[in-house]
């Protein structure tokens, strides 16, 4: 079996309305896309500040000016008139945890998809709120701070995906990087992910991105399967096209690692299945 679980029925610009793209013939689209990848298991997790809702949480700039939607609408939506899982990307925020949570809670998921994108009020893969220009933080220091907040937000057990889980590097040779072994900054995560048994994701993202790589990179990878958590595999396609994206890479280096299954969601009940191949 193949999945895609982290997909979302929009791009990220501000004029993709609800009402334009949350519609059954856009929903179709994506079917079909992943029909003719061989992805069996389809879900969309649509950003959490895109919500009105998610200004019960936090009160980001970036979240005032994106929350128009009704979250409950889009869950009606994909329950109601698709055959998609229901999901949902939701940024960690610390401190605001009880929040997330009230969000969360008693509404209808097959998963939730938790990202780490904020350090605080600046952002590692957002040119308006970059940290590096906002902080002119030493890289050390940045990534430390990343990783840290990685292992609380898989702690926090709010989530069942660990999203992109070394998105810090999402600007490749454009940033500054650490000159440590990346793994000095990976185990400051890895205790409380192993701890968790949350899912952790392999994604194609990354080939699209800055840094043109996988996320996260295969060190990372190989510590997560010695710690014991499942894999979840994903793309963060934001248009049908981009399903399923750049899968052999993804599947032949899980395959390198001895990974022979992958998680697979439902009403937030995970199980794991044999991994596929791409079509």
């Amino acid at each position: 079996m193949l999945t895609d679980y982290h997909v979302h029925l929009r791009p990220d610009a501000p004029d993709t309305t609800a009402e334009r793209y949350f519609t059954a013939g856009n929903a179709e689209r994506y079917r079909a896309a992943a029909q003719d990848r061989g992805i069996e298991e389809l879900g969309v997790a649509e950003h959490v500040y895109r919500f009105a809702q998610a200004l019960e949480v936090w009160d980001h700039p970036l979240w005032r000016d994106s929350a128009r939607d009704d979250l409950d609408a889009y869950c009606g939506f994909v329950r109601e008139e698709t055959d998609l899982r229901l999901g949902l990307e939701a940024d960690f925020v610390a401190g605001r945890e009880d929040r997330m949570a009230n969000l969360l809670e008693g509404r209808d998921w097959d998963y939730v998809v938790g990202s780490v994108h904020f350090l605080r009020d600046v952002a590692v893969d957002h040119p308006d709120y970059d940290v590096w220009q906002k902080r002119g933080h030493e890289p050390a220091r940045v990534w430390d701070e990343y990783f840290e907040l990685l292992g609380e937000a898989a702690a926090s057990g709010l989530f069942d995906i660990l999203a992109h889980p070394d998105l810090v590097k999402f600007w490749g040779g454009e940033r500054p990087r650490p000159d440590r072994d990346p793994r000095f900054f990976y185990e400051r995560a890895m205790e409380a992910i192993a701890e968790s048994g949350i899912a952790v994701e392999v994604s194609t993202a990354g080939l699209r991105k800055p840094v043109g790589e996988i996320y996260p990179d295969r060190a990372f990878l190989e510590m997560v399967l010695d710690a014991g958590n499942p894999i979840a595999l994903s793309s963060d396609a934001h248009e049908p096209e981009l399903l399923g994206h750049e899968y052999g890479q993804a599947v032949a280096l899980l395959r390198d690692l001895g990974v022979g299954e992958i998680a697979v969601f439902d009403r937030r009940q995970r199980r794991l299945e044999p991994l596929g191949e791409p079509g």
